[in-house]
């Protein structure tokens, strides 16, 4: 029997997405509701509540709305917004970071996906503090190279337009009220006593991202050179499909550079550990739209329905 799968707010970034994974699987019915009744409150209930599970790309107050009309109890739901990332029930959509989390999103009714920004900061900072290699009062620094597509359509459109401004043409730092919406996140999911100082840059490229954890070895736990966190990091995620550790040095195969855009279309993520034993510097690469929005959901999705995690993704690293 196939799975009855229903994407409200299907014409987003992150919909089309999900939807371009799903469409050509044989497991899967995908519910389509009439593109002029998508605001319609009772048509969208009716939806709602005939599939099986729901995924919600929505902005957080029609994401609320939409869990308050679903009354079928055996509805799961997937959250792509920020609306239930730290909210009492929801199981937070990183499976990979412990055997709890992948449980709680396997027997789950709700799931809330990761935010982009937060995928690639909570996969570097969560093993750290859970260890005890980083202190959770530790205080952090960290910042974000991002194409613009995470910015929706709204921000599409503004770099491809035909009339852009010349700021455009360069990476411009955000957030800097520090008041970024991934931040509650960031800090709840690791268990950091304070929100990190975070900087997000956006640049004149489509999608891929990479985020940056720099840290001091000497405010680490004894012992914790280079070699010892890229040996860390890659027993954590052994045996992960989604989780890469690079082998030290492995940045010199591209001259010393991360190309930001280097993981677009991938659904994996990849962690490099570079710099010295004193300054460190942590790295996750990935693609904001992959494992950073609408990979993630489908891997989450597929935990749930109890198929393998990789169905209908894409994790081939690039040149390689």
């Amino acid at each position: 029997m196939k799975t009855k799968v229903f994407i409200d707010g299907r014409e987003g970034t992150t919909g089309l997405r999900i939807e371009e994974r799903l469409e050509n699987r044989e497991d899967i019915e995908l519910l389509s509701i009439d593109p002029e009744k998508r605001k319609d409150v009772n048509e969208r209930r009716k939806f709602l509540n005939a599939a099986d599970l729901v995924f919600l790309c929505l902005p957080d107050a029609a994401a609320k709305e939409a869990v308050s009309l679903i009354e079928n109890p055996n509805t799961r739901v997937i959250d792509a917004s920020t609306a239930h990332r730290t909210a009492p029930g929801w199981a937070y959509g990183f499976p990979e970071l412990s055997p709890e989390h992948r449980a709680a999103i396997a027997h789950g009714k709700r799931v809330a996906n990761p935010g982009c920004h937060a995928t690639g900061f909570i996969s570097l900072a969560y093993p750290l503090v859970q260890k005890g290699i980083m202190p959770a009062y530790y205080p952090v620094c960290a910042f974000s190279l991002t194409g613009y597509s995470g910015g929706g359509k709204k921000m599409i459109a503004e770099y491809e337009g035909e009339d852009r401004s010349p700021e455009l043409d360069a990476p411009r730092e955000y957030g800097l009220n520090q008041q970024h919406k991934h931040l509650k996140e960031m800090t709840a999911i690791t268990g950091l006593v304070k929100e990190p100082l975070f900087t997000p840059i956006v640049a004149d490229y489509y999608s891929g991202m990479i985020v940056t954890l720099p840290l001091y070895g000497s405010m680490l736990r004894a012992g914790c050179t280079v070699g010892f966190l890229r040996d860390f990091f890659a027993e954590y995620y052994a045996g992960s499909k989604f989780i890469k550790v690079a082998p030290l040095g492995k940045e010199a195969g591209s001259r010393g550079f991360l190309s930001g855009n280097a993981a677009s279309g991938w659904d994996g993520l990849e962690i490099y550990v570079t710099g010295n034993d004193e300054r460190i510097q942590l790295n996750a690469r990935f693609d904001n739209l992959g494992k950073g929005a609408s990979g993630a959901a489908v891997q989450c999705m597929n935990i749930m329905m109890g198929c393998p995690e990789e169905t209908g993704l894409h994790l081939e690293i690039k040149g390689e």
